[in-house]
């Protein structure tokens, strides 16, 4: 039999796919950056001391839309240096639809000295980021901020070509203004993470990084395409990227957050893509370098984003949606071991057709902040000070 026969066998064309699948994990392997050292897990400035049970909604609202914009989701806030003008920076995608040519990355700033969200400005274009990359960009969405040791904003966006979500690339942004108030704002690109031999395609980005010790951060994202799994990068103290390892070998896992049990003890939870799941978890004890899955939470999940931190060892705080089906009952919720959690608060509760989805959490000024999406038409926020109090 002649190898053009062969291959057109089934048998031939059976062992050529095993082939290249074998070539495209040697390439990944090689071509993955290697594990990042260990490092220490910061708890937020001022969140020591603080009882979680005793938090309570001191102010709720909804952030100020670009104008003329439709449609908002997937905000994320950033909590400022003190003495800034603004206590948090919140980003989300807003325009009029998701995946609408005209969706570019909006910002707020919540202003210290008046208490109120400025009006928003939007902070990144595609095209004008698409011309700076010089490739075409037709979505962005997810953008999740951090500040560098410099106290410069980094941002990271999810960006796709062609192709959905799950073609999507992790596109870094800097800070290249002298100020970071919101009127000066201006944010570059940097690159596309370089996490896949594949073009860098279906890794995502949703939640917050977890700050070092050294000054530096763990992102979690996670990988989509096919099967989906946990991912966390490391960065150094300027947002270098230093290498990657993977959390999990399990094939439904995303958009991880991740929780400090103490500077060394992690856990990441995350989004389960399986049929009637539940909030799943995986662990470190060494600060990253290795990872193991843990049994699923008590806490059911429709497939739908959480966001939790840690405030102090053994005061942890997560949202997420509640009802099995729907992302219509989202809630808070607290845990002294990031594995059982009680109820501290509902937060938006509605009919079956309603949505309160993709929050996020910040600690700032003495206050745990959330912002979630409202029927993917703004973005709202809720204020919770210890004891009541800002």
């Amino acid at each position: 039999m002649s190898l053009t026969s062969f291959l057109r066998a089934p048998l031939g064309r059976g062992l050529a796919a095993l082939l290249l699948v074998a070539l495209a994990l040697l390439l990944d392997l090689w071509q993955r950056p290697p594990a990042p050292a260990v490092a220490q897990a910061l708890f937020p400035a001022g969140a020591q001391g603080v009882d979680a049970s005793l938090l309570k909604p001191v102010a709720a609202g909804k952030i100020p839309m670009p104008e003329g914009a439709l449609a908002a989701h997937a905000s994320n806030l950033l909590a400022m240096p003190v003495g800034h003008a603004a206590a948090l920076t919140a980003f989300w995608f807003a325009g009029d639809r998701e995946s609408a040519p005209n969706v570019q990355i909006a910002a707020s700033q919540f202003d210290r000295a008046t208490q109120r969200w400025l009006p928003a400005r939007y902070v990144v274009d595609r095209h004008t980021m698409g011309a700076q990359l010089d490739f075409g960009l037709r979505r962005l969405g997810n953008p999740v901020a951090w500040l560098d040791a410099s106290g410069r904003v980094h941002l990271f966006v999810v960006a796709t070509g062609w192709g959905g979500w799950a073609a999507g690339r992790i596109l870094h942004l800097v800070q290249s203004s002298a100020d970071n108030t919101l009127d000066k704002l201006v944010l570059v690109p940097d690159r596309v993470l370089p996490l896949s031999w594949l073009w860098n395609i279906s890794f995502l980005v949703r939640n917050v990084p977890l700050p070092l010790a050294d000054g530096g951060m763990i992102l979690p994202v996670h990988f989509e395409i096919g099967k989906k799994y946990p991912v966390a990068l490391r960065f150094d103290r300027q947002g270098e990227f230093l290498g990657m390892v993977r959390m999990s070998r399990r094939p439904y896992l995303l958009q991880p957050t991740l929780l400090a049990q103490t500077p060394s003890q992690w856990t990441a939870l995350m989004r389960d893509h399986r049929p009637d799941g539940h909030i799943t978890a995986v662990q470190t004890l060494d600060s990253g370098r290795h990872w193991s899955d843990l049994p699923d939470l008590a806490l059911v999940n429709p497939d739908a984003a959480v966001s939790g931190m840690a405030l102090s060892p053994g005061q942890m705080v997560l949202t997420h949606n509640s009802s099995p089906h729907a992302r219509n009952l989202l809630d808070l919720s607290r845990s002294t071991d990031a594995v059982h959690w009680t109820l501290l608060q509902p937060l938006a509760h509605g009919g079956t057709d309603d949505e309160y989805s993709y929050p996020a959490v910040a600690w700032a000024d003495g206050s745990l902040w959330v912002s979630y999406t409202d029927h993917r038409r703004s973005i709202a926020w809720q204020r919770f000070g210890a004891g009541g109090k800002p």
